[in-house]
């Protein structure tokens, strides 16, 4: 049996301005198949929004819908964790269903990927953006010397890459800005990256958990042992590889699999990517809506991940209710995570952890 691919287009919703593109053109033409209906805004979308609301096409809704549109905004945000700057992202959305996951909680819980068109002008606005800043005087935790911008904060660019040559391009950018660095998180191994030729200005951060907890969270992602072993291969071809633990469930029996996820690590990688490794690592925040929807799709991983005996209320500056651990017990756990891996990979630097 010949499975689907991850993201199978049978839906185009697009802008009307899209068709005045070369890769809008592009990606049409690569999906004929897909019926095309057109919207006046990417981001509005009523239709969308309500067949998200039907859990049981939740994941369908993932794999069958993409959006197209033509970005506007060009803003690039201060970030200081990940990355120097937020990037204009190049899409967002994900075909991805990680039933822990911030994003959809902007878009009305309807999320699909939705790629922009016109990739040459997020790649001007970065260009313009480097060349104010200028060298990199003070190195920081981000990077001892070259500005690094996040690509991809509202979803995935190893999947965007099954859609269209907007990451091949954006990674080839980079290479022309010799102050600056990109970079993106990612679940998904595609090999077909191997080939963008990064030459070392190209971060890829891949996030990494206990296989065990990956199985009940981690919705139609690419399983753990795929991503660990990528590491060597894309070190080899001149990626900058870093792994976000993220996000760190806490739950009886954590310990001993945190442990052998380290173990794995340290058998696995080589000594070029060791050497270079770092890490970012992030405890769960959970969310009350995003609860009530997973209760509905997918509740076996609410066991876990909705926990008001470990977590804690706290409202967030947009009003939404947030759970988080709670904060006497956070630090202590977030102290063991560390010692833990501290034992098994003493190589690997800690950028920033929360």
């Amino acid at each position: 049996m010949t499975l689907r691919p991850l993201l199978d287009p049978q839906l185009i919703y697009l802008e009307p301005a899209v068709r005045a593109y070369a890769r809008g053109r592009e990606i049409l033409a690569r999906f004929p198949q897909a019926r095309q209906v057109e919207i006046d805004s990417h981001w509005r979308n009523p239709e969308l929004y309500r067949a998200a609301a039907a859990a049981e096409d939740w994941l369908k809704l993932k794999r069958d819908v993409l959006v197209l549109g033509v970005k506007k905004g060009m803003t690039l945000r201060p970030n200081g964790r990940s990355a120097d700057f937020i990037a204009p992202s190049s899409s967002n959305g994900c075909a991805m269903a990680c039933s822990y996951c911030y994003v959809p909680r902007r878009k009305g819980y309807a999320n699909p990927v939705s790629v922009f068109v016109n990739v040459d002008d997020i790649v001007r606005s970065l260009e313009r953006h480097a060349a104010r800043l200028g060298p990199k005087t003070e190195p920081n935790t981000v990077d001892p010397a070259a500005w690094v911008y996040d690509l991809g904060e509202n979803g995935d660019l190893s999947v965007d890459a099954t859609i269209s040559r907007n990451v091949e391009d954006l990674v080839a950018a980079f290479r022309a800005i010799p102050n600056a660095k990109a970079s993106f998180a990612t679940k998904w191994v595609n090999r077909d990256l191997l080939a963008y030729e990064p030459q070392g200005r190209t971060r890829v951060r891949f996030s990494l958990m206990p296989a065990e907890m990956a199985k009940v969270v981690d919705i139609r992602t690419s399983p753990m042992a795929e991503r660990i072993a990528a590491v060597n291969d894309f070190v080899a071809a001149g990626y900058e590889v870093h792994v976000n633990f993220s996000p760190v469930i806490v739950h009886e029996g954590w310990e001993a699999e945190w442990r052998r996820l380290f173990q794995e690590i340290d058998d696995v990688l080589t000594p070029a990517a060791k050497a270079q490794l770092k890490c970012e690592v992030i405890m769960l925040t959970h969310n009350e809506a995003l609860h009530d929807v997973n209760l509905a799709w997918h509740p076996k991983g609410e066991d876990e991940l909705w926990r008001p005996d470990l977590q804690e209320r706290k409202v967030s500056e947009g009003g939404m209710v947030n759970l988080r651990y709670k904060v006497a017990w956070k630090r202590r756990w977030l102290d063991q995570l560390l010692g833990w891996m501290a034992q098994t990979m003493p190589y690997c630097t800690v950028r920033y952890a929360f």
